[in-house]
């Protein structure tokens, strides 16, 4: 693309945090770029280049969701604001300020609803000379097939464990041991392993939330109702914790660049008000709501970490202790699973992937999670021990002994 013409529209197709905006950032500096040779772009060393990374180029032009909803807006008609479509739309309409190719990168474009998309289309059918327009999207099929069919597809997969720890110890971000162990939670993301490794608490988080999903095999009814609302909490206090963790350094990604002051805020304040000080009655109630957003993106994440932990039961099931992620629970996983029913297991499996989908369509997050809870495979703790799960009590606990 760079040595060549340039399409005119670009979608990158990736799981979130593999890399797409850091691709798109790349594709930007070389289109940008001012070295004279095209197979040296971009040089990274050109005006045009070091303005790319620090942000400030005034021909590339940037757009993500933002607000309570996460959307990507399409602004209003006449005086559209800054960090919406028409807005954008007029800035690609007018001369280049450098005098040569103009990029705008679209994150998150699975966010733009219908109305966004086909105010977008026109600049899509008829872009402006030297204009390139590149979307970030998790999922090509939340976009119109029109928008889809005026655009250069480019699939990007996961990356391998080994590769992301390689990065993590270039970037000096994780020493041998914790690289490998990130490698594995992130699941071929690069951006999300980062995040964990500038964390001082996500993996901490993580670890205390993959722990209580365990513990709750054992539990009965009220018990799991009580502890998936303590989870809740913990998942948003460790995508805070994740925020804060792509906020540091200057590596941009899906998930690495650095969020929004707004959202940055938003996500303190929604910390704040899932762990209300339990001291003070009065102020807990006077604790503000949590937004629905932050409700189903902390659902979002507890439902990754669900998964996780129950594909490492049927890891070890299968006998695969080598191949677990959540490293935490490796002392308990093996007895555990071998209580689990297989089919059990897998129906409640294919359950939680069902409920990930219905969050993006604004299903209720709480009931969502309710429901899981109570449909959590249940082992009986033996007589005599403990709740299921807990080092040294109940089926873990029995077979040890």
């Amino acid at each position: 693309m760079i040595l060549g013409q340039a399409p005119h529209a670009v979608i990158f197709v990736g799981p979130g945090s593999v890399g797409k905006t850091t691709l798109a950032l790349d594709l930007a500096a070389g289109l940008l770029c001012n070295d004279p040779d095209p197979s040296a772009r971009p040089c990274r060393g050109c005006r045009g280049c070091r303005q790319v990374a620090s942000g400030n180029h005034p021909d590339l032009h940037r757009l993500a969701p933002e607000g309570a909803g996460r959307q990507v807006k399409i602004g209003d008609s006449s005086r559209p604001d800054p960090g919406t479509v028409r807005h954008l739309l007029g800035e690609l309409s007018l001369l280049p300020a450098e005098g040569g190719a103009r990029v705008a990168i679209i994150e998150q474009a699975h966010r733009l609803n219908e109305d966004a998309q086909n105010a977008l289309l026109k600049m899509l059918e008829e872009p402006p000379p030297g204009v390139t327009i590149i979307l970030c999207a998790d999922d090509e099929e939340c976009l119109l097939p029109t928008v889809r069919s005026r655009c250069v597809r480019v699939r990007l997969g996961a990356a391998g464990g080994r590769e992301i720890e390689r990065w993590l110890g270039e970037l000096g971000a994780a020493d041998a041991p914790r690289a490998a162990r990130l490698a594995r939670l992130a699941e071929g993301r690069p951006g999300l392993a980062l995040a964990y490794a500038r964390s001082a608490d996500a993996e901490r988080l993580r670890g205390e939330i993959a722990r209580g999903i365990l513990d709750m095999v054992g539990a009965g009814r009220q018990t799991r109702l009580a502890t998936i609302r303590e989870l809740t909490k913990s998942a948003v206090a460790l995508d805070a914790a994740l925020d804060e963790g792509r906020g540091n350094g200057s590596v941009a990604d899906d998930g690495v660049a650095a969020p929004t002051k707004r959202g940055r805020k938003g996500k303190a304040a929604a910390v704040a008000a899932a762990e209300p000080d339990e001291a003070d009655g009065a102020a807990a109630d006077a604790a503000p709501k949590m937004a629905a957003a932050d409700k189903r993106s902390a659902a979002t994440t507890l439902i990754g970490v669900w998964a996780s932990v129950g594909r490492d039961l049927a890891v070890a099931r299968a006998g695969g202790p080598r191949r677990i992620r959540e490293m935490e629970l490796i002392d308990d996983l093996p007895a555990i699973a071998g209580a689990v029913p297989v089919a059990a297991l897998s129906a409640f499996q294919a359950q939680l992937a069902a409920i990930a989908t219905q969050l993006d369509d604004n299903v209720n997050s709480e009931l969502a999670l309710d429901v899981l809870a109570l449909s959590w495979p249940h082992v009986a703790p033996q007589a005599g021990t403990g709740a299921a799960g807990q080092s040294g009590a109940g089926p873990a606990g029995s077979r040890r002994r």
